[in-house]
């Protein structure tokens, strides 16, 4: 394929995002993951998010953004640390990307397996929290590889090759397992919350890892991927839980006629 027709969300990302989407099998379970409505409601309050964002929101993104620059001072040493001779590197493939890809699929597909073996509302409840973070994450991510046009550091030398029909920035990778991993992390029990984090951030660095060794992508790639699916999944989160407490009515018939029935979770 030509170099300007690469397509900047990559087959392994697309592979990845399909696997998780097709997760939930059992028709049962649609029910208790997500509302199509409610999905809806949060895509388009995700996109706009920034035209209500107040000072702590801009002084967050600010210090992401410094992140990310910071980063970006170290793009040349740490390719170079992982890479022997990035010269000779250049033009290779990226033959991984289906295999770092595995610590998220494992925990979106555990989470889902083990909501469908004990029949368990919360697990599914999680598990569409993870589709959605996933589906957000990997709609901005390949906006801003069309938008950016950044080369990888297996395609150039140069780390400042921004605008040249490039998908490296951010990375679509770190930015998906953040999002899955952050879900895991941060749900569920805090009886079990440092095992959660464990897992669910561990297997996302894991993954960003794997794609600097890989030289799949340069160190500011990743660094503003996992910041990209950390704050993608706290929103997510934050949206799905507050419609989850909402007041539910419901009409029921009793002797007589109906009845109008509410109920309003108080924790």
């Amino acid at each position: 394929m030509p170099k300007s027709a690469r397509l900047p969300c990559s087959r392994p990302n697309l592979i990845v995002l399909a696997a998780i989407t097709t997760l939930p099998l059992c028709p049962a379970a649609h029910a208790q993951m997500f509302e199509p409505k409610a999905a809806l409601e949060d895509t388009k309050l995700y996109f706009t998010a920034p035209l209500r964002w107040d000072q702590a929101d801009w002084l967050y993104f600010g210090s992401t953004l410094a992140a990310v620059a910071v980063a970006h001072e170290f793009d040349d040493n740490v390719r170079n640390h992982f890479v022997t001779d990035p010269v000779a590197a250049l033009g290779t493939k990226d033959s991984n990307g289906t295999r770092d890809a595995l610590p998220m699929v494992a925990l979106a597909a555990g989470t889902w397996a083990y909501a469908t073996l004990i029949h368990s509302k919360d697990g599914y409840y999680e598990t569409g929290t993870m589709l959605e973070a996933g589906v957000l994450t990997a709609a901005s991510t390949t906006i801003l590889k069309y938008a950016l046009g950044r080369e990888r550091p297996h395609d150039t030398p140069e780390v400042d090759s921004w605008f040249a029909s490039g998908d490296s920035f951010p990375s679509g990778h770190a930015s998906l397992a953040f999002a899955v991993g952050t879900v895991f992390a941060e749900s569920g029990s805090d009886r079990y919350r440092w095992i959660r984090r464990g897992l669910g951030y561990g297997a996302a660095g894991l993954t960003s890892y794997w794609r600097l060794k890989g030289n799949a992508h340069w160190t500011s790639d990743v660094v503003a991927g996992a910041a990209l699916g950390f704050t993608t999944a706290q929103f997510v989160m934050n949206r799905r839980d507050h419609s989850h407490r909402q007041i539910a009515t419901s009409i029921m018939p009793v002797d007589g006629g109906l009845a109008l029935a509410f109920s309003l979770p108080l924790n």
